[in-house]
């Protein structure tokens, strides 16, 4: 067997040895056995914010030049950094804000708390806080909804770039439907969102996203211009809210009773495709599936916010449907979504499918946040697994974080039982360190400035 190569590293590389897992394929098409990458012992080898070796410890620790310093995180388990897929920064506030349906909940919480961010300073705050809690939960990137306003697009991505983080993200757009002080037109929206993309593409790890928030508040005419915004940047991704409770899907019906479902809105406005993201997705028809599947089209399973509002089950049956399986990715959904663990969501994920009568195994559930999302998201050639050359985002997941977790590890007989054990048990303690392109944060600091922050915004 050859010995295993380490390419010529600089006087910054270091390396991590730990147990690790990542996802070689996806589990949904070969199974978890053949998906699922587990070193026991690992070795991650970091050089210039990049992986440049990962495999066995003791097999690569020979390769390693001598002078590379090593950290063992005993006890741990390495991943790749968590990615949330459909989540509303603007909504950080509103968290557990409960008692409503999704209509209602938008009309009484939403739009309120949304309509704060017309001022710069409190875009900034929100925004440093929002991005602060998701590191300390182990999240290094996400698909991120914004307010009507440019300036909270301005400020999410100001605090992003700052950290360095791989952020997408946009203006959402409303011009129906919604309180006045929350309202764009056609054209200014159109405006806002180009003159937003070419001031922030290209810039450090950042994306942008076009963002209608759904057909129920933007008019065809927004529609339209969404679509061509969509086609004059095809660098641009598209994200946007569908089928996520019976109510509104009935009001699509009456607002576009032209068009052959809810799907079929979006498609006539060309909306659809590899760089789209429909967050929710629990009651399409077969039609609709098939076109998500035919398009490339991702749906986005946000299940404690499913759970929270009330909205039902994610139907995976048709989701992975034997011959025609939909791309899926997991979020939080926060503020609908309770958290903003990304662990937490795996978990129930876990049960919202056991309700449904189907089984999502630990390893799908990891992929559905890691290397599923970040195929999702067309980055899955950077980041999502810890594949030599990807960006070097990774998470040290603590295995003995608590007392019950350290108890239930003495019973975990092998690694599915472990992903199982962090999943259903995990919170934001089990994170022991996050990595940005090979930088570690300091989560304990982090999770202090966190709490400070938060203290201080309700003083």
């Amino acid at each position: 067997m050859p010995s295993p190569v380490i390419p010529p590293l600089s006087s910054a590389a270091f390396a991590l040895r730990a147990a690790a897992v990542t996802l070689r394929a996806d589990p949904f098409e070969v199974g978890d056995e053949a998906a699922l990458h587990h070193e026991a012992d690992a070795l991650i080898v970091v050089d210039d914010g990049r992986i440049a070796a990962f495999g066995d410890h003791a097999a690569l620790r020979r390769a390693l030049p001598p002078d590379v310093p090593v950290t063992h995180h005993r006890d741990a388990l390495v991943v790749p950094g968590f990615i949330d897929a459909h989540v509303h920064y603007p909504q950080t506030g509103i968290i557990g804000a409960g008692g409503k349906r999704l209509i209602d909940w938008l009309n009484h919480y939403t739009f309120a708390a949304e309509g704060e961010f017309v001022d710069p300073l409190h875009a900034r705050h929100v925004a440093d806080l929002f991005l602060d809690a998701c590191l300390s939960h182990g999240t290094t990137t996400a698909s991120v909804y914004c307010t009507v306003h440019p300036a909270s697009v301005d400020a999410f991505f100001a605090a992003a770039e700052a950290r360095g983080l791989r952020m997408n993200a946009g203006k959402t757009l409303m011009d129906r439907h919604a309180p006045d002080f929350l309202l764009d037109d056609a054209q200014r929206g159109y405006d806002e969102s180009k003159a937003l993309i070419e001031r922030w593409r290209g810039r450090g790890r950042l994306g942008y996203v076009v963002t209608p928030r759904f057909a129920i508040t933007s008019t065809p005419a927004q529609l339209e211009a969404a679509g061509a915004l969509l086609a004059e940047h095809p660098d641009a991704w598209c994200q946007t809210h569908i089928a996520e409770q019976l109510d509104e899907v009935a009001w699509i019906a009456e607002l576009y009773p032209e068009r052959l479902d809810y799907l079929d809105v979006y498609d006539h406005y060309g909306l659809l495709g590899p760089r789209t993201l429909l967050g929710h997705g629990l009651h399409l028809g077969e039609r609709e599936w098939q076109r998500c599947h035919d398009s490339g089209t991702t749906v986005v399973h946000c299940p404690t916010s499913n759970a929270f509002l009330g909205s039902g089950l994610f139907d995976w049956a048709q989701a992975k449907k034997t011959g025609r399986p939909v791309s899926v990715a997991l979020a939080s959904d926060v503020g609908g979504g309770t958290t903003l663990s990304m662990m937490a969501t795996m978990g129930a994920a876990h049960q919202i499918a056991q309700l449904g009568g189907h089984r999502l195994s630990a390893t799908r559930s990891l992929h559905l946040a890691t290397r599923g999302a970040a195929r999702a998201l067309q980055l899955d050639d950077r980041i999502g697994s810890l594949t030599p050359g990807h960006e070097a985002d990774l998470v040290v997941l603590d295995l003995g974080h608590s007392p019950l977790t350290r108890l239930r590890m003495k019973r975990c007989d092998s690694i599915d039982q472990v992903l199982f054990m962090l999943m259903t048990m995990g919170d934001d303690r089990a994170i022991r360190e996050v990595y940005v392109m090979g930088r570690p944060i300091g989560v304990e600091r982090l999770r202090m400035a966190v709490a400070d922050d938060a203290a201080s915004a309700t003083a």
